[in-house]
């Protein structure tokens, strides 16, 4: 995006202006891959994308979707590529100065009225034609919490092209946007982009989700969201905060268990969402910002970088999508401002600076090593947003990154999100030339492939390419648990709030998983579904002494052993202590051959298998059961100043 005032700090989709030097936040995306067979013949790389009918589109794939390692699949298991582009609007255009009345106030002076752009100029239906005529299969839709609660009238002028939403509020308009989108086949990710009507991304009042609400505001926004549209499998996804950043006083982080920690509450809304609608996509963006964008104070752009050591579980592991921002004018440590330090503007490079050496590795980083196989943090990316302006773009820069990103994120096969899809056009000239398709008031459109947009074959060739396509199969998943600062309890079956070891903080694998490692100093597991033995309906038994250990095979240690013919999927810990295991029964007789495993002086992982080139717990020992077995015991110790932490576990064969 481009600033179009001065004396601002951007930050995401066309100028998010931040004042000045406590700046905090510009832009990410992410990637992954691409749908089924259409029914209609696939476009040459560099042609206009074969638009496909309303009823096309919704033949070619069924909802609701979830995830298969580094993709996305819908509900037969094939491959479902997320297309998309942002349709923006519902999440307020003002800038955050002058009356919100006067157009002149609002982003790229287009007044929204809080529901999606466009509708004023053109029928919905029209709009939606469009959209098909890109080659899109998803829109991503953003909206503000303000919406929720918005009982005003949104004004006839604001859709005048479609006067059935007269008089609606902006989330009735919102609910006959989904609809209509979805009944053409599209599929709609909700996109809580803000929490205001104020335009993003800035020191604006929306830089957390609990920055101007509660968290428990938050989470119950979400969950009005999710069961309002429950019965419409072409609503896949919860995408859920739009690029959190730095406030005036303080950074959002990953992990360290308060009231800014990102991490806690993406995992605590997700799984809210989930228990009340499974069908939903959980989409986590990383951390936008962090840090005063400064020469003399740290700061940068962690994006997904902190997923590598500390990912995210959910009750169900195939749901989690992780999401990035890339725009060519912000960079890793560059907030995106242009005018000098006192604008929040810093030296360093812009990806738009980088060598395609140098970027592609920055992209990599940053977002898409969470593709890779079989490791805990494994997910799809979807680059939910990108872009550069079009018509009129005289920066030879922004160009050349736009073309190098595309193919990026071709060669990857990635997912992806352009921003935005809709604007309008004066006297001719679209006032936001990011947007891909403009509109002025007769309804006259001008958009990317009408010609004039050197933007256009980029475009094609990264709709047009070719990737996975058809059956997924289905994977292992290895998923962590981190009880630093508190239960983390992720089976459905047993109940999420089971008090099963009272006064200590407890870890439970999703349903259908076991423990398969444990770290020695921070409380740490790893879970896996790999070689899942059947289970028994019913509770599972609590082991917090020695009575049920049947050999010495550890001497000198405490030890807990789970019972014959079971293994454990949860912990319990006190302080680094351990204090018990929960075990699960097994349908069949299980192996009682022993495997030790030590870990009290370094790491003891498996040579290969699932999670073993991450590293789930930094700066600890792990001890980690090989793929075919499972855990059946721990020994710890409170001599040599050990402190009770696990130093052995006891594997024994699945098979």
């Amino acid at each position: 995006m481009r600033s179009t005032m001065p004396n601002r700090f951007l930050g995401a989709a066309v100028a998010r202006a931040l004042p000045v030097t406590l700046a905090a936040g510009a832009l990410l995306i992410g990637a992954i891959p691409g749908p089924v067979a259409v029914v209609t013949p696939a476009a040459a790389a560099g042609s206009a994308p074969v638009a496909l009918t309303g009823k096309q589109l919704a033949a070619s794939w069924t909802g609701p979707l979830s995830t298969r390692g580094r993709y996305i699949v819908d509900a037969k298991g094939n491959r479902f590529k997320l297309k998309a582009g942002n349709w923006s609007g519902a999440q307020g255009t003002w800038e955050g100065s002058g009356s919100e009345s006067d157009v002149n106030n609002h982003q790229a002076h287009q007044m929204s009225n809080n529901i999606p752009l466009g509708l004023d100029r053109t029928p919905i239906k029209q709009i939606l034609a469009d959209f098909h005529a890109l080659g899109l299969n998803a829109i991503r839709l953003p909206y503000a919490d303000a919406m929720i609660n918005d009982d005003s009238t949104v004004p006839n002028y604001a859709v005048a092209a479609n006067p059935q939403l007269e008089d609606k509020t902006p989330l009735e308009v919102y609910d006959a946007v989904v609809k209509a989108l979805t009944d053409d086949g599209f599929a709609v990710i909700l996109n809580n982009h803000t929490t205001t009507y104020r335009w993003c991304c800035s020191l604006d009042g929306n830089e957390r989700w609990n920055t101007s609400q509660s968290t428990e505001d938050w989470i119950d926004n979400w969950l009005f969201m999710v069961n309002r549209y429950k019965s419409n499998k072409r609503v896949v996804g919860a995408d859920l905060r739009n690029e959190v950043r730095r406030d005036w006083n303080d950074n959002p982080n990953w992990g360290w268990g308060n009231d800014k920690d990102l991490y806690e509450a993406f995992q605590q809304a997700g799984n809210a969402i989930l228990e009340q609608n499974p069908n939903m996509l959980i989409i986590m963006e990383g951390i936008n910002w962090q840090g005063i964008p400064s020469g003399i104070t740290s700061h940068g752009r962690p994006m997904l970088t902190p997923v590598r050591n500390l990912s995210n579980t959910l009750i169900n592991s195939g749901k989690l999508v992780y999401s990035a921002h890339f725009y060519g004018f912000t960079g890793p440590n560059h907030t995106g401002a242009s005018g000098g330090w006192q604008n929040g503007e810093t030296n360093d490079p812009r990806y738009r600076d980088l060598s395609p050496e140098t970027l592609e590795k920055a992209v990599n980083d940053e977002a898409l090593f969470v593709t890779e196989s079989g490791q805990h943090f494994t997910a799809p990316v979807w680059v939910s947003e990108f872009g550069t302006g079009g018509r009129g773009q005289t920066d030879a820069k922004e160009k050349d990154w736009f073309n190098r990103f595309t193919d990026i994120l071709v060669r990857n096969d990635t997912d992806f999100a352009v921003w935005p899809l809709v604007g309008w056009t004066t006297n001719g000239k679209p006032n936001d030339n990011w947007a891909m398709i403009s509109y002025d008031q007769n309804g006259k459109r001008t958009g990317i492939e009408d010609g004039g947009d050197w933007r256009a074959p980029a475009w094609n060739k990264l709709v047009n390419a070719t990737g996975k396509t058809g059956k997924v199969s289905q994977v292992n998943h290895w998923n962590m648990l981190d009880l630093d600062y508190g239960d983390q309890m992720f089976s459905l079956d047993l109940g999420r709030t089971m008090e099963w070891s009272e006064g200590n903080r407890k870890g439970v694998c999703p349903d259908g998983q076991h423990v398969v490692g444990l770290a020695r100093s921070n409380n740490r597991g790893l879970c896996t579904d790999s070689n899942q033995p059947p289970t028994v309906s019913g509770d599972p038994i609590t082991v917090h002494d020695e009575s049920t250990v049947t050999t010495d095979w550890a001497s000198g240690y405490n030890k807990l052993e789970c019972p014959a013919d079971t293994f454990a999927i949860g912990y319990s810990v006190n302080g680094n202590s351990m204090v018990a295991l929960l075990c699960r029964p097994s349908t069949r007789s299980l192996s009682t051959d022993n495997r030790l495993i030590w870990f009290d002086h370094g790491d003891n992982k498996p040579s290969s298998g699932g999670s073993t080139d991450s590293d789930w717990a930094p700066g600890a020992y792990k001890g980690q059961c090989r793929d075919d077995e499972y855990l059946a015991g721990v020994a710890f110790t409170w001599k040599w100043s050990h402190g009770g932490a696990p130093d052995a576990l006891l594997c024994r064969p699945l098979d």
